[in-house]
């Protein structure tokens, strides 16, 4: 029979493959390269087989060692935050708590959820990584992910957190000189501000529906975009001043609407709404800070 392999050791691959080099992971676990040399070493000579490529200048995973932080990590997580759960179930929610969303979605919501949960809560910590850009969650360290639209994986382990609008928009300094649109079709004549992490950021399809008879007439536009961007913040920077119409969720939009900096456009035509969802890293088992945080932006975000 095998000898069991040192969990620690599995653990230490991951912190490797993260830190890039001996040195770094060395600083960052607080002991010498040394230690984690020998450790290494004798968990690739326990296995029979090279986790990683060693060169001067870069450590790189073996395709071996892909396969370990594949297959056999996501079961150590599983197996670490079932302890935590059981560990926390009847004390004082503490920790770390790293979460990623949308640079809008939190400053608009999950800041103030946060500031909120944490008055509840003291003895944790919370640090944000916010990106309009999908992150790897077991790779990054990220314990829970916002997303706003629609999941492309319909396998992800999530849980839908409500719906929002997306409102089309420009600014008045805009419209006075490029017009107002009155029709769906008014805008192939307009410069759009496309949002490039969509899979199809200049084709959108409008809605609207006839409040006697019920029937609802759909339009498909085209949007001719001079200006791209991965990031709704620089959509906003644009708008406002005076480069062409964007698209933002409803939740982004409605102050800079009230205010009168944008103006929104075809309000009696709707485009599809879209979902919030909390996306978990893989895994049955949750730190129970990280579930009671997501009940508590569900009901948090209910009421703003």
């Amino acid at each position: 029979m095998p000898n069991q392999a040192d969990l620690n050791s599995l653990q230490l691959v991951q912190r490797l493959q993260q830190a890039g080099s001996f040195t770094a992971a060395a600083e960052q676990l607080g002991c010498s390269k040394t230690t984690i040399s020998l450790q290494l070493k004798a968990l690739e000579q326990q296995l029979g087989i090279a986790l990683f490529r060693r060169t001067t200048r870069q450590l790189s995973l073996t395709r071996a060692g892909e396969q370990l932080l594949r297959d056999c990590l996501p079961l150590l997580d599983e197996l670490q935050q079932a302890l935590q759960q059981l560990q926390s179930s009847d004390k004082v929610l503490q920790g770390k708590l790293v979460l990623s969303a949308p640079e809008d979605y939190t400053n608009r919501i999950l800041a103030p959820a946060v500031v909120a949960f944490m008055a509840l809560h003291p003895a944790l910590e919370v640090e944000f990584r916010s990106s309009d850009q999908v992150k790897d969650l077991i790779k990054e360290g990220i314990d829970l992910s916002i997303r706003a639209g629609w999941l492309k994986d319909s396998g992800q382990h999530a849980r839908k957190l409500g719906n929002f609008e997306q409102w089309l928009l420009a600014a008045p300094g805009y419209l006075a000189q490029a017009g107002t649109p009155q029709q769906p079709a008014d805008l192939a004549s307009q410069r759009f501000i496309a949002f490039t992490p969509l899979s199809q950021p200049q084709q959108w399809t409008f809605s609207q529906t006839n409040l006697q008879t019920g029937a609802t007439q759909q339009v498909s536009q085209y949007l001719p975009a001079a200006l791209k961007t991965s990031s709704t913040q620089t959509i906003t920077a644009l708008m406002l001043a005076g480069a062409g119409m964007g698209i933002l969720p409803d939740y982004s939009a409605r102050d800079l609407v009230s205010s009168g900096q944008l103006i929104r456009l075809l309000p009696d035509w709707s485009l599809a709404q879209a979902g919030i969802y909390a996306v978990y890293p893989p895994g049955r088992f949750r730190p129970a800070r990280v579930t009671a945080f997501v009940d508590f932006l569900q009901q948090y975000q209910q009421l703003v």
